[in-house]
């Protein structure tokens, strides 16, 4: 059976108090919708595989975000995939992660949070990273400690498509989707041997070696396996003595095991082990300003393992079984101080599915747990545990009317009840589509924000007297499709309570040692902006040009204006030509322009300077191999070139360096090849 995955837009038209009863009585289902998406797949793609995806039928694409198994352009719930050929070109441009993939994609930006050790995390319609979700195959790929160093660890090789929720999903998956999710769809092997294997070398100094084999090895079983090797040589691009671009040596392994019956019941498998070292800070015998030497460390080792079963009940009925473990264990250097931690993330889900000519429904229960341990830092060790009820409800009221209703309900061990609704509706009249959608969601604060990426917990002070962040959002899409060109405008609009920050610990207060604490902002965060989507195709040649407008705020603590949030463009925009031809040619350009940025605690400047960024790429292909050059960041932007990165001093948190608002690498060209075979 194919994954299902569907986004709902949200639509602040309906007022909490119908939403919240509302969830009470659905009591969410969404969640699971990822994995679960196998389920109803199944009957309503006439039970095939729980992963099988199909890129040659983007146009019937079902996606696995609703549960429900709809077919992506007649769901509700809106969904941005990102098709196997689209990974297949921008696995060329950077073979080692996955952030070239989703950074191109309107309403999605990867913002870097750590200079100094090259972490980033993903923000979906101006919502902070933590926020969301990042899914492999429906399964929680990590806690929330280590997604923005987690994001760079991840190789596209063995993926087949990308599915991108924005917008409140915590109906769906709980406390960790506040923002969105973005699921990883994994190829499912063919009925014959295949694989392929790509080299790729970088100007800076980098290299990368992954590999997928796919192969059936009984009538009813299959596997498939994705490894990896990865190098960086740390880089200092202005010879200031810090590392500009960190440096890192990494392998991954990921086995998979596919096994189906003749009745429809399917079993899914997923191992997974990485190791990496990384490293920044200054180099050699550089020193900062304080005339020490300032490294910067993470040693990483992660295994996880997850299942997903998928069992039909008769005619209309499915039941679901899925789980997950996650281990990562850390060693850190932040200067003169070391850090040794673990962090542990668990699930356990079970779900049953019917469906009749005009409904589907589903019922479900989930566990949900995380642990941290820190060898070096006990006082910030925790233990959360969250049970959880959820339902969907999926109604077809005519053939261009439908509704999707979605709630869940946790009890958070330290944050209590928690419910969390989602609504959405699709009027699909001939070529067009409207959808509208409202979602409510919560956060689990946590000490892992952004702001300490680089620091570590040695200046922190023991969370105390938190209240969960708790988001409304909102947003209604309009597409158009006629043959060759479609065009959409989606309007969204989302405000958050009690976000959590960073803040200075006045002098008065410092009997602890400690310089800062994470509280809760006053006020609310407001993020409202559109999204405005063009594509075209002629013959062989793909134009895709996007816009994306942002006005983010937060309230002031001390005047009645409301303050812009940092490091959030009010104005982006790309533009993406691509021509090919399967099986010779394939050549690129593409053009993101990011607009002006407000910037915190940035001595040097209060708002940032707009850039373009351009790239291009060529790949010839001869029989099973294709040679690629890909070069990017051809105008050389650098952030450097206008602002030091180090800071004239250490910041109370214990940073160097600035926020990065541009780019941090200049000008890079990378090459490699491709040897595809069997199949």
């Amino acid at each position: 059976m194919l994954i299902n995955y569907q986004a709902m837009p949200e639509v602040k038209m309906f007022k909490k108090s119908l939403i919240t009863p509302l969830a009470i009585l659905l009591i969410p289902a969404f969640t699971y919708a990822n994995e679960n998406n196998d389920e109803h797949k199944n009957e309503h793609d006439e039970k095939q595989a729980h992963h099988e995806h199909s890129d040659s039928q983007v146009e019937r694409i079902q996606v696995s975000a609703s549960r429900l198994g709809r077919i992506v352009t007649e769901s509700a719930t809106r969904t941005e995939i990102i098709n196997g050929e689209e990974i297949q070109e921008k696995a060329l441009m950077r073979p080692g992660n996955i952030s070239m993939l989703v950074a191109e994609t309107g309403g999605v930006r990867v913002q870097t949070t750590s200079p100094a050790l090259g972490s980033a995390n993903i923000r979906l319609q101006g919502l902070y990273g933590r926020y969301t979700q990042l899914l492999s195959d429906g399964l929680p790929l990590y806690g929330g400690q280590t997604a923005s160093i987690g994001l760079l660890q991840i190789p596209p090789t063995d993926l087949a498509n990308v599915e991108i929720i924005k917008g409140s999903a915590s109906s769906l998956y709980g406390g960790s989707a506040l923002g969105g999710v973005i699921n990883l769809i994994s190829r499912t092997p063919s009925s014959e041997y295949e694989g392929e294997v790509l080299v790729n070398a970088t100007s800076k100094n980098g290299q990368d070696i992954t590999s997928y084999f796919a192969s059936p090895l009984t009538n009813n079983l299959s596997a498939s396996v994705t490894a990896g090797v990865h190098h960086q040589e740390e880089q200092d691009l202005d010879d200031d003595g810090w590392i500009d671009l960190a440096g890192y040596e990494r392998g991954s392994v990921r086995p998979r095991f596919y096994w189906q019956d003749d009745s429809g019941a399917n079993f899914y498998l997923t191992l997974g082990a990485m190791k990496e070292q990384r490293t920044g800070g200054t180099l050699g015998d550089a020193t900062v300003s304080d005339g020490n030497q300032f490294p910067l460390t993470q040693n990483t080792l992660r295994t996880d393992i997850g299942f997903i079963y998928d069992q039909p009940l008769g005619e209309v009925l499915n039941l679901n079984w899925r789980g997950s473990a996650t281990n990562q264990d850390h060693e850190h250097q932040f200067g003169a101080v070391l850090e040794d931690d673990s962090h542990e993330s668990y699930l356990i889900e079970t779900s049953l599915s019917g469906y009749s000519d005009k409904t589907a429904w589903l019922v479900g229960l989930a566990l949900q747990s995380e642990k941290f341990a820190s060898d070096t830092f006990p006082e910030f060790d925790y233990s959360y545990q969250a049970p959880g009820l959820f339902s969907q409800l999926d109604y077809e009221a005519s053939d261009v009317v439908s509704m999707s209703l979605s709630a869940r309900t946790d009890w958070h061990s330290e944050y209590g009840t928690q419910v969390s609704p989602r609504i959405s509706v699709l009027y699909n009249p001939d070529n067009w589509t409207f959808r509208g959608a409202y979602g409510q969601g919560f956060f689990a604060p946590s000490p892992f924000i952004e702001d300490l990426d680089e620091t570590g917990l040695s200046r922190l002070e023991p969370l105390e007297n938190l209240e969960e962040e708790r988001a409304s959002t909102a947003s209604i899409d309009i597409s158009y499709v006629l043959n060759n060109v479609e065009t959409s405008l989606t309007l969204f609009s989302s405000t958050i309570d009690n976000v959590t920050e960073l803040d200075v610990i006045g002098a008065v207060d410092q009997s602890s040692g400690k310089q800062v604490r994470i509280v809760n902002a006053i006020g609310e965060s407001e993020i409202n902006g559109a999204e405005l989507l063009l594509r075209y195709r002629w013959r062989d040649i793909k134009f895709t040009g996007s816009y994306l407008y942002t006005d983010a705020t937060k309230e002031s603590a001390s005047s009645s204006n409301r303050l812009p949030l940092a490091l959030t463009p009010q104005h982006s925009a790309g533009l993406v030509v691509m021509w090919e031809e399967h099986g010779s040619h394939l050549l690129g350009f593409e053009a993101y322009y990011t607009g002006t940025q407000h910037l915190e605690n940035n001595p040097y400047r209060e708002r940032s300077e707009s850039y373009w960024h351009l790239g291009l790429l060529g790949q010839i292909t001869v029989g099973q191999v294709s040679f690629f050059v890909n070069a990017e960041n051809l105008l050389n932007v650098r952030q450097t070139k206008q602002d030091p990165l180090l800071l004239p001093e250490q910041a109370p948190s214990g940073r160097w360096t600035t926020d990065i608002w541009s780019r941090n690498d200049g000008f890079t060209v990378n090459a490699g090849f491709r040897f595809q075979f069997g199949g």
